[in-house]
């Protein structure tokens, strides 16, 4: 678990921290990297930042961003593992400090207030919040997309009893249809950062998360896609195979940003 410094109204109890970078960025907040730091009033540089999380001594919430992402990283590393780590970000690194969290946390610190939003103070940005999580929308409709990705097997599963889907699957629904249409258009015409990416997955495979304006679409390159749709609360589409979507996998891979 994060480690958190001593108690001062000018320190930051750290309760935990995310990246913010083109390959790594909390999907919730955004289909790319530019609006995700559009929404949290920073420049979209491409080495990206880190996001610490916490409250002062007072209990207020602070998003504290950092350019010092590989100090995140090892945190994150760390925390991960069960090991403890005390996240204290330089100053010189510090490029902003925003009042609120865009993440809802199930922790607070010990022995100070209760979480809340610190009292607004002349030309402050409005507190960042969280999206809300009771209707479906671009938000819920990513977090889908990233369940999938997290637990690919037992979606997979779902659809092997129709012989692994050889047949393109409900490529026919127009929605679908919309959306490999968009993501073909990324190969010749690259979307902005973040749109595609690329991560690990079992053996040489990679696990595609690529999303555009209403829809996610979650892959692996050796297998299958499921689509979800903002029109369609909660439903996920599968798309087998067929004789195009191993081509069109292959070429979103290619132009996918990487974590590093």
């Amino acid at each position: 678990m994060p480690t958190t410094e001593s108690a001062d109204n000018d320190q930051l109890f750290v309760l935990t921290a995310v990246l913010l970078t083109p390959a790594q960025f909390p999907s919730v907040l955004g289909d790319d990297y530019p609006e995700v730091c559009a929404g949290l009033g920073l420049e979209p540089y491409a080495e990206g930042y880190g996001l610490v999380l916490g409250q002062d001594g007072d209990g207020a919430r602070w998003t504290v961003a950092t350019e010092d992402v590989s100090l995140v990283a090892c945190a994150i590393a760390a925390w991960d593992c069960g090991m403890e780590y005390d996240l204290s970000p330089g100053e010189s690194s510090i490029v902003g400090a925003l009042p609120g969290w865009p993440l809802a946390l199930a922790v607070a610190a010990p022995e100070v207030p209760a979480p809340h939003d610190p009292p607004p103070q002349e030309g402050d940005p409005a507190p960042l919040a969280p999206p809300d999580a009771e209707a479906w929308g671009p938000a819920q409709r990513r977090l889908g997309a990233d369940e999938i990705a997290m637990q690919w097997a037992a979606w997979r599963e779902q659809v092997d009893g129709d012989e692994g889907f050889a047949e393109p699957g409900d490529e026919a629904h127009p929605g679908v249809r919309r959306v490999l249409d968009e993501a073909r258009a990324y190969v010749t015409d690259p979307p902005p950062p973040g749109r595609v990416r690329s991560s690990f997955a079992a053996g040489e495979a990679r696990t595609l998360r690529v999303d555009g304006p209403g829809w996610s679409m979650v892959a692996r390159t050796d297998d299958i896609a499921f689509v979800l749709l903002d029109e369609e609360p909660g439903e996920v589409h599968p798309v087998g195979r067929g004789p195009e979507l191993p081509g069109l996998l292959s070429s979103l891979d290619e132009l996918a940003v990487r974590p590093v």
